[in-house]
């Protein structure tokens, strides 16, 4: 008499899609599944902060790149030009970061103007993630990280504006720009969309 077996329990679902990632962790996850679009309410709302946001790009862009780079040194393998720095008052300096500072806040406020164009957002992410794709070979989670680190720095540096509904808010935002930028990763052909190489 042969025992018969039972099958195996099946597997618990993944854990929900967090854009948040600490110090060090990086999360091994397959595309995130695609964010509801904004609400009317809610451009206006990512549209009136980064108003304020703006004004100080450059500055809030170094903030970011010092911090992103400074928590995750990894990230910094992809830039010749400021890889072996690690004093971060010499990152403030350089005027490599704040080229790269400057682009990084550009490319956000392009996607912030054209929220009411959703083909326009998904053209200029799909630009931004096939380049670092194909031309600079970015791991895309280094975007998952950055998110984060934007969503963190604005949530310091501007703590009148952006308060927890507000931050709702911007990190539905990043986990759009996230999921247009893997997408672009996909669309090349790129294998794997997040590792634990950091």
């Amino acid at each position: 008499m042969s025992r018969r077996e039972s099958p195996p329990p099946p597997s618990p679902p993944p854990p929900p899609q967090m854009l948040g990632v600490r110090r060090g962790e990086v999360e091994c996850d397959d595309r995130p599944e695609r964010t509801e679009p904004l609400s009317d309410a809610e451009r206006e709302i990512i549209q009136d902060t980064w108003g304020h946001v703006y004004k100080n790009c450059e500055d809030v862009g170094v903030s970011v790149l010092i911090r992103f780079f400074v928590n995750f040194p990894s990230a910094k393998q992809y830039f010749s030009q400021f890889q072996d720095m690690v004093d971060p008052e010499e990152m403030e300096r350089s005027s490599q970061l704040r080229h790269h500072a400057r682009r990084v806040m550009n490319a956000i406020n392009t996607v912030v103007e054209n929220l009411h164009d959703p083909e326009k957002v998904s053209s200029v992410l799909a630009l931004v993630g096939k380049a670092h794709a194909i031309k600079h070979k970015v791991e895309p989670m280094y975007f998952k990280i950055l998110t984060s680190v934007i969503l963190e720095v604005l949530s310091e540096d501007f703590p009148e504006f952006f308060t927890a509904e507000v931050q709702m808010v911007w990190t539905k935002l990043m986990g759009a720009v996230y999921w247009h930028v893997t997408g672009a990763y996909t669309e090349v052909g790129w294998l794997q969309v997040s590792s634990s190489a950091v």
